[in-house]
């Protein structure tokens, strides 16, 4: 059997878009010799749906969908994902799907039975989960077909999460194949535990493996795609593109298929990821231009650059708004990224508006110059002149803050937080250092003196972020494990981290969390990031004497 593996980008709600790329795809398969297409979870109507399953008709458009669908895709079979209506009494009212498509008919419908609500899943709050599993008949072939989490634990994990395992249910009916649709977000290793996953799968079933991943970005969630194919000995027969749209052949009986380039781990697969995020972030939400605040610093530096990747320069246009702090050299550096990327470059001066704020305000609050007060004031005023261009051009606004700067609190509310988009806002300081690096792999992109000199948000004389928080590499190591891994400050501390630097920096992140609450989202790349897969709640009995805003 030839078996065409349909890496698909859908558009979250736009069924018709979503579908004719469906059509388009099943067509290109069938012609290179295709004799079963599969396409992603929820390829009709995009991952994940969140709500939009509980408006009123979504699930029959989506059944509607699948019928014409199944009209159109008469030639060959595939199997596709879908929302469907839970025919029975109780539950919930949808389910997770996938439809074998055949004959110009839907044959059979294969639903999910592990519904993940950890991390960024709540898949449990929207769909029943299947109660029986079936092996599904295609050209002679007994096919087993599973969706994303039905394959991603092993039988310990299974008691513990789901009390049951699909894979083990199939085995019991027997099958030559087992294939699995779907919507594995990506994140930073992601790529080398699905290839060891499959590989075990495989010499589990004795049988050969596919799965065909989503690829593209939803919100906050990046998918990488990089369907795979293995043969029953566990070996690599197909491997589609990264972080594109793609469309491979393998076929079964010779164990053999296309097998795309992958990125290794590191900046250069970041990259990749954020521009396909930052693009289809633009596209998906109908913005065409992109604007941004050019400090002069490598956070807004490096956003420049993506952003110049994913809209093309000529729909970048970047402010610089020095303020009487601001040094030359970054004005200059500034200055000079936007003229390396080719990008709109406009500057407006901010001494002036702050000296007025700080006239009208003298009245009440004295003099506010070399606050935090006027720190702050100086953001915000950057931040609504991004705000007011971005009004006036129907741009989307990036925020430039990085995730060290958002765990410790060390953005302003209103200011340098304001934007639709945070690209970095999952990068970790260093990481963005690491990423001006890559950028600057093959010339100077990214002028050095960015790069070299210290950071900082010169908002008063002198300024160094290291007046406020630890050095980056003291300090990043442990947000890593305190963040990313949600490891308690006793075993940090038992990593070789000083008791003293682990409880500063927990404490910026505690007391920080008002601020995530109402910041831009930002684009996923490590397995915890500050969105909706990670929810602490901000009134939980702490006490500070003053909040820095």
């Amino acid at each position: 059997m030839k078996i065409g593996l349909a890496q698909i980008n859908p558009t979250v709600g736009d069924l018709e878009t979503n579908c004719n790329k469906i059509v388009d795809f099943h067509q290109r398969a069938v012609a290179a010799g295709a004799e079963l297409i599969v396409f992603p979870e929820l390829s009709v109507c995009g991952y994940p749906p969140l709500d939009l399953v509980m408006r009123s008709g979504f699930a029959s458009r989506c059944r509607q969908a699948l019928q014409d669908l199944a009209r159109e895709l008469q030639r060959v079979p595939a199997l596709v994902g879908c929302v469907v209506p839970n025919e029975q009494e109780g539950g919930r009212s949808v389910h997770n799907t996938c439809a074998l498509l055949a004959k110009g008919q839907v044959q059979t419908l294969h639903h999910k039975t592990r519904l993940p609500t950890y991390d960024v899943f709540d898949e449990d709050r929207y769909f029943e989960p299947a109660t029986e599993r079936e092996v599904a008949t295609v050209s002679e072939k007994r096919v087993a077909v599973t969706i994303c989490e039905d394959i991603w634990e092993g039988p310990d994990e299974d008691r513990r999460l789901y009390g049951v395992d699909p894979v083990q249910d199939l085995l019991s009916q027997g099958f030559d194949l087992l294939v699995n649709l779907s919507a594995s977000p990506f994140h930073a290793g992601k790529q080398k535990l699905r290839e060891e996953l499959l590989r075990s799968l495989a010499n589990r079933t004795r049988t050969p493996v596919v799965l065909v991943n989503q690829v593209g970005g939803n919100d906050s969630l990046l998918f990488d795609g990089r369907s795979l194919a293995l043969a029953p000995d566990g070996r690599l027969i197909g491997r589609a593109a990264a972080f594109s749209e793609d469309l491979i052949l393998v076929d079964l009986d010779a164990t053999r298929g296309d097998i795309r380039p992958s990125p290794p781990d590191g900046a250069g697969e970041l990259f990749q990821a954020l521009i396909m995020g930052l693009r289809d972030y633009m596209d998906k939400c109908s913005f065409r231009s992109l604007v941004l605040g050019l400090s002069g610093g490598i956070d807004s530096a490096v956003v420049a650059v993506l952003a110049a990747e994913a809209a093309g320069p000529e729909n970048v246009s970047v402010l610089a708004m020095p303020s009487g702090y601001s040094s030359l050299h970054s004005r200059r550096d500034a200055e000079q990224l936007a003229s390396n990327l080719g990008l709109s470059f406009d500057v407006v001066p901010i001494k002036k508006i702050l000296e007025a704020y700080g006239s009208e305000l003298q009245p009440c609050l004295g003099d506010i110059a070399q606050t935090l007060t006027e720190e702050n004031l100086q953001a915000r005023i950057r931040g609504a002149l991004v705000m007011a261009f971005a009004n006036q051009s129907g741009s989307l606004a990036l925020a430039t803050g990085n995730k060290s700067e958002l765990a410790t609190g060390y953005c302003t509310l209103y200011g340098d937080m304001a934007g639709g988009l945070a690209p970095i806002g999952d990068l970790l300081k260093s990481q963005v250092y690491d990423l001006a690096r890559y950028i600057n792999r093959n010339e100077e992109i990214i002028p050095l003196r960015i790069i070299e000199r210290p950071p900082s948000a010169e908002l008063r004389p002198d300024q160094k972020d290291s007046d406020s928080l630890p050095p980056y590499g003291e300090m990043d190591p442990v947000l890593d494990l305190y963040v990313t891994e949600g490891l308690e400050p006793e075993s940090i501390i038992g990593r070789g981290h000083s008791a003293e630097l682990v409880n500063r920096v927990i404490n910026l992140v505690e007391y920080s969390e008002f601020k995530r609450r109402q910041a831009a989202p930002v684009l996923r790349v490590t397995t915890r990031a500050f969105g909706p897969g990670r929810r602490i709640p901000v009134a939980r009995g702490l006490r500070r004497d003053k909040r820095q805003q």
